[in-house]
This record gives C-alpha cells, structure tokens and sequence, in this order.
C-alpha cells in the first residue's frame, strides 16, 4: 500500500470514529429526557449508583455503530453478515424489554442464545478455531461462549465507564489490526464504529453517570465484541482473542464460579465481582475504571505483539505476562486500599 492510501485509509478510519462518536453523543443528548421519563434506573442494595438514573443510551451507541458501519461498509463495496445486524438489533431489544419489564432468566438466555447461534451457524463452514473437532460441536462450543460472552458484558457494566474502559481499548486494537491485514474488514468496520460509538457515550456515563447503557446497550456490545473477537480466532488467532478480554473474562468467570460453588442464586444482581468489591474496599469508582483502562491497554498491546510477532515463544511469554497482570489487579481489587 502506498503512503498516500496509508494516508487516505487512515483518515477514513478517524472520519468514521468521529461519525460514530457525533452520533452517538447527539442521540444519548436528546434522548435523555424520555430516558429519565420512561427508563429509570432505582438504586438498591446491589447498585453502585445512588441516585435514580435513567438507563438505554445503549440504543444510541448501537444505532451509531450500524449506521457507521454500514454506511462505510457499502461505500467500500464490503459485506457486514446480514445475521449479524439482524442479531443485533434483536438482542437489543430484548435489552430494552429487560430494562422496562425484567424478563424471565430463561426467556433472556433462549432469546440470547438463538441471536448468538443465528450469528455463529451462518458462518461459511471454511471459518474454523479447532478443525480437528466436528464442525457441529465446535459452532455449539463457540454459540455457548457467545452466550456468556454477551452476559459477561452486561455483567461488568456495573460501574461509571467500566465497559468504556474495557471496549475502547479492545475495539482500537482490533481497529490497528485490521489495518495491518490481521482481521477481516468487516471486523474492522464494526470495531471502528464501536470504538467511536463508546467514545460519543463516554462524557455522558462518566462519574457521577448522567445516563447508562442499559441491557439495551450492554448486550448487543457484547455480541458485536464477540463477533469481532471470533472473526480474530478465525483468522487464526485464538490466544490474541482470548487476550483482549481478558480481564472481563477472568472477573466474570471466577466470580460466577464461586457464587455456584457456595450456592448462591448466580443469575441474580449481586456485587461481589472483583471491581464492584474494590469500591466497597476502598477504591474510588474513577481509580477502579483507570486501573481497569491501564490494564486492558497492557492487554491489547500484548495480543497486538502475538498477532504480528507470529511466534509460538512470543504468543506464550504474552499469554503468562497478560495472565499476571490480570492476577494482579484482580488481587488489588480484592484487598483493603491503604489511604
């Protein structure tokens, strides 16, 4: 590629961070007053808020991130998968129904995992992880972790600017690495998108939160995250893939884990994962966010280092080191703060 396309590609992609982020902002804007009207977010015993907030500026960030994305992607002849977008907009509305009516757990996780499956089987059968499995037991292995996936968004959206600070960092390495040929541009567009759609979000949700995301906004992120993670495996990258998150999926995982082992109702709000326990240890929300920020850009650079380096010895070294770093803070949010 020549140095004149590296220029115009590049202000492409700052173009569309920058729609997505106008779009975004604009729609939480005006949206908030229906917002404080109709979807109010109470505080209980289990919330970190203490104000009544309104919730769903989700619905901005996932409009933002669809129009952007397909805007460009029609514009550079691209294919976004149809089931994809169509997924997406599903398991934002049974979001949005959630946020208003709090649907049954077993009406949530049918409806998730048919968006998830819709996504995961219309894939061309030639997009493999493991090809030494069936492919029918690999695609329902990923549609499960998909599942969770999507879950473990939502559940970690339980501070001011958590999710930004995780999504943000995630999305821009996603975003280099497609420019670097690493990730199909489909991927690209919508981690771009994303990426721009959460920064438009971002002064809206920051301490004290004026607005949330809502299921409405934490769900589909998690789809769209997910997608753009697998499109990662599939190019041959499981470890980078499993890198980039992995400090949601540490928190998440460990936590659900001991909530079923000590015999707690585990599909229920609560506040004992690691960062929500690091507030009521000391922590202040913005430290929290800023050490889960610092630590999602160590991630990314590491999963960016075992994409490009190519190397079996690279991809282990980064993989305990990612590893460390996440036992680290997950260590820190569970003890006292010294003051």
């Amino acid at each position: 590629m020549s140095s004149t396309a590296d220029v115009l590609a590049g202000a492409a992609l700052l173009l569309a961070v920058a729609a997505a982020a106008l779009i975004s902002a604009l729609v939480t804007w005006t949206s908030r007053p229906l917002l404080q009207r109709y979807a109010l977010a109470r505080p209980n015993a289990r919330s970190s808020h203490r104000v009544p907030t309104p919730q769903g500026a989700g619905i901005a960030v996932i409009a933002a991130t669809l129009i952007v994305a397909s805007l460009w992607a029609a514009s550079a002849n691209v294919a976004i998968p149809p089931a994809l977008v169509a997924a997406t907009v599903v398991i934002a509305l049974v979001g949005f129904a959630d946020d208003i009516v709090s649907l049954p757990v077993l009406v949530r996780l049918v409806l998730q995992a048919a968006c998830v499956g819709a996504v995961v089987f219309t894939a061309p059968d030639t997009a493999r992880i493991v090809p030494a499995l069936p492919l029918a037991l690999e695609r329902g292995l990923i549609v499960l972790a998909g599942v969770w996936f999507v879950n473990l968004v939502n559940f970690m959206d339980g501070l001011d600017l958590m999710t930004v600070a995780e999504v943000v960092p995630v999305t821009a390495a996603l975003l280099l690495l497609g420019m670097l040929g690493d990730l199909s541009w489909p991927a690209m567009l919508i981690a771009t998108a994303l990426c721009g759609a959460m920064l438009g979000f971002a002064p809206f949700n920051r301490p004290v939160a004026r607005v949330f995301l809502g299921d409405v906004g934490s769900l589909p992120i998690g789809l769209l995250l997910g997608w753009c993670l697998l499109e990662l495996a599939f190019r041959g990258q499981p470890a980078a893939a499993l890198l980039l998150p992995a400090y949601y999926l540490a928190d998440s995982t460990i936590t659900l884990f001991r909530r079923i082992i000590r015999r707690e109702p585990f599909w229920s709000a609560h506040r004992t994962h690691f960062y929500q326990r690091a507030t009521d240890n000391g922590f202040t929300v913005k430290r929290v966010v800023g050490e889960a920020f610092a630590l999602n850009l160590v991630l990314a650079m590491l999963a960016i280092a075992i994409v490009r380096s190519g190397s079996m010895a690279v991809t282990i070294v980064c993989l305990i080191a990612g590893a460390a770093a996440v036992a680290f803070s997950l260590r820190r949010f569970s003890g006292a703060q010294v003051t």
